[in-house]
């Protein structure tokens, strides 16, 4: 994928960019991430002993593959940032696609003099094929890109959250983000985040549970397809609507029962 260091050209530097993604069974999503990124300096991949393929088929597309044991999201990107060498890193998720627009954006923004030492990246977030445009599902600002050595990634139970030293930018060109391929896919993932969700609270000592059993999930509801017009997405949007609302419901709920533990 190219040289990893920078080179000084026509009087500036030309830097560097590595594209980090952690894996664990990506063996439909890995090729067409590794693809859209083609044009970087390196990719590394941190694959949790994947058993379908997916290292496989990484390193066939010129990746640095590596294989750890888990140490929850912030550790395993952290770990994949370490081995890397580019001057700037794109921090990506496997069923993530950089588009042409978005490649030559970051291009010209690591190459700028003056740039900042990290930039959000809005996605263009997709349910069972269809971009969801309201809702709340777009925009959908990450932090992605950053300067090595700038940025790390800190724990979360549910998400983990990366933060950059100073005041980060915003790009204009969306990732996509090919995200839940099916309604079986989104009800299997909010049962497993509904209960970490629950955790989560717990933690905090945000104890909530009866009000949020009650008010939380219709407004989850009015929010998404009233106010942030999820309506405008048809029945995906209705659908979305609803499901989010149970979520609410759910993870309130197993914090009131205290069933806060993964499933075997």
């Amino acid at each position: 994928m190219g040289i990893i260091y920078s080179i000084f050209f026509g009087g500036t530097y030309v830097r560097m960019l590595s594209v980090a993604v952690i894996t664990k069974n990506e063996a439909a999503n890995i090729e067409d991430c590794l693809r859209s990124v083609s044009w970087a300096s390196e990719a590394v991949v941190l694959d949790q002993f994947s058993n379908d393929g997916t290292a496989d088929k990484a390193a066939a597309l010129g990746a640095a593959v590596f294989q750890e044991d888990w140490k929850g999201f912030a550790g395993q990107k952290m770990s994949a940032i370490e081995k890397t060498h580019g001057d700037w890193i794109l921090s990506l998720d496997a069923d993530e696609r950089v588009t042409p627009e978005l490649q030559m954006e970051i291009e010209a923004v690591i190459r700028e003099k003056d740039a900042l030492n990290g930039y959000f990246i809005p996605r263009r977030n997709y349910f069972a094929g269809t971009w969801i445009r309201y809702g709340g599902w777009y925009p959908d600002y990450c932090l992605r890109l950053f300067r090595k050595g700038l940025g790390r990634f800190e724990e979360r139970v549910v998400h983990e959250k990366l933060t950059v030293q100073g005041r980060p930018g915003y790009l204009k060109n969306p990732l996509e983000h090919y995200t839940y391929r099916s309604v079986g896919d989104f009800l299997l993932r909010m049962e497993r985040y509904s209960r970490l969700a629950a955790a989560q609270i717990s933690d905090k000592k945000r104890f909530f549970p009866f009000s949020g059993l009650l008010f939380r999930p219709p407004f989850t509801f009015l929010s998404m397809y009233v106010l942030r017009g999820g309506f405008l997405d048809g029945r995906k949007g209705f659908f979305l609507a609803v499901s989010y609302s149970y979520y609410t419901f759910l993870k309130y709920y197993r914090l009131l029962e205290k069933d806060l533990d993964a499933p075997d």
